[in-house]
């Protein structure tokens, strides 16, 4: 493809981002490319990379097209961003040719609007500090409560592009034998810090056709959330629920730590994500693994009360944590979304906590930087639970790389540990009173 021709189908990707309402833009993306086997893979980075770059920076983008009084469309969104990265007018009316696969020509209005960019930076000192963060407004006392004077840098790291995090499958190999393996594929990765099991690859690379994934050797997963699973301490032979396991990424990591010994119950509201999940199973080589469809109500968990020596809640949350990778999350997420979810994250913990024997372990996580949905989940919960305490995860952190935060929680971010936004707490189950 052709440099103009590569911006009119990041016009056209970024039209169907904004059509498609609440649909994240990666599975809008895999769409639109899966449509389109035409452009290539070098061509689908480099028009990924284009329309990233600027839902990272929509905001700030927004704000320089509404002091001129011009509404954001793709179109001129992607030619204000050309312009505010250094392109010249000039270079910017000759992309827009109009020739045969480039974007068409610029109106008189468009340019007018255009014009007074060039030589522009995206920052001006006018911006109020959530447009500047990239932010909504409503969230920016959250994050002030939580990051103080270092939200700025905080948010900076938050703004960068994550890197490809993957997670060794010791069922099938050893750290050693998939990096070679990854290599053999032409793709560099290097041990990640923290998890044992990680591997890093500094830029996004399409691995899932290469034979190890194919093969199970590896799993696409954030270093963060190789730690949540780590401070589950399953162990060969216990009973484990995944009570939120989604498409089933930490019930992997899991089944590792298992051996694929024991029994894990991977629960879920989503039959479709159940369902998602077998294949990884298989291709992972685990069998140890019972899919349960949670409902309103559910009787399993009265049947199933106080059996399970530990339970993960990897709780639905507002996501912010994972804005680097996703950051459309920031222009989709609502003040609703938040104050209909933490209450929604309190029922789910109740529920879980059932589960938990006398003497297991709770653990609670989520991928969110708020207190709201983290700290406040779990002073509420003993408040309201009588008999569970926090374990410090000094204490059940076994692994060589030293503890990344203080104790009593896990809470990680892009800035300070390199991984994505997490919490995790670890709740004990106090022992059963004994028999008189």
């Amino acid at each position: 493809m052709t440099p103009s021709a590569r911006l009119l189908a990041a016009i056209d990707l970024l039209e169907e981002i904004d059509s498609a309402g609440r649909k994240p833009a990666d599975a809008v993306a895999n769409n639109f490319f899966r449509t389109r086997r035409f452009i290539g893979s070098g061509d689908r980075r480099a028009v990924s990379d284009r329309v990233w770059a600027i839902l990272r920076a929509r905001r700030r983008l927004q704000w320089w097209l509404a002091r001129a009084g011009a509404h954001p469309a793709p179109r001129l969104l992607l030619a204000a961003s050309l312009l505010l990265e250094g392109w010249t007018m000039q270079g910017v009316l000759e992309s827009f040719s109009g020739g045969q696969f480039a974007p068409p020509p610029l109106g008189t209005e468009e340019k007018s609007v255009l014009r007074p960019l060039e030589g522009r930076t995206l920052d001006h000192a006018s911006m109020d500090e959530a447009t500047r963060l990239e932010i909504p407004d409503w969230i920016l006392p959250h994050l002030q409560t939580r990051f103080g004077d270092h939200l700025a840098t905080e948010m900076a790291a938050m703004a960068e592009p994550a890197p490809l995090d993957l997670r060794v499958n010791a069922l099938k190999s050893t750290l050693d034998a998939a990096q070679a393996a990854l290599l053999a594929e032409g793709i560099e990765a290097a041990p990640t810090p923290l998890s044992p099991w990680g591997l890093r690859v500094a830029h996004r690379r399409a691995v899932t056709s290469g034979p190890a994934f194919q093969t199970g050797a590896i799993e696409i997963q954030d270093e963060g959330s190789q730690l949540v699973a780590h401070l589950v301490g399953a162990a060969p032979g216990m009973r484990v629920a995944d009570w939120c396991a989604g498409a089933g990424g930490k019930t992997l990591a899991i089944a590792a730590t298992m051996e694929n010994r024991g029994h894990i119950v991977a629960c879920d509201v989503s039959e479709v994500r159940l369902e998602g999940a077998v294949k990884r199973l298989r291709r992972a080589g685990v069998h140890n693994v019972e899919r349960h469809l949670t409902t309103e109500g559910d009787k399993w968990i009265k049947r199933r009360a106080q059996s399970f020596d530990r339970v993960l809640v990897d709780a639905p949350c507002t996501g912010t944590g994972t804005w680097r990778r996703n950051p459309d999350g920031r222009l989709r997420l609502t003040e609703l979304d938040y104050t209909e979810l933490v209450p929604k994250q309190a029922r789910i913990l109740d529920a879980a906590a059932r589960l938990v024997r006398p003497g297991g372990r709770l653990i609670y996580a989520t991928c969110s930087l708020l207190q709201g949905e983290n700290e406040d989940q779990i002073d509420a919960f003993l408040a309201r639970q009588p008999g569970w305490t926090v374990r410090p995860i000094s204490e059940v952190w076994t692994l060589p790389a030293p503890l990344p935060c203080p104790d009593p929680y896990l809470v990680l971010t892009p800035l300070q540990h390199g991984t994505d936004g997490f919490f995790a707490a670890v709740l004990d189950r106090a022992e059963a009173a004994p028999a008189p």
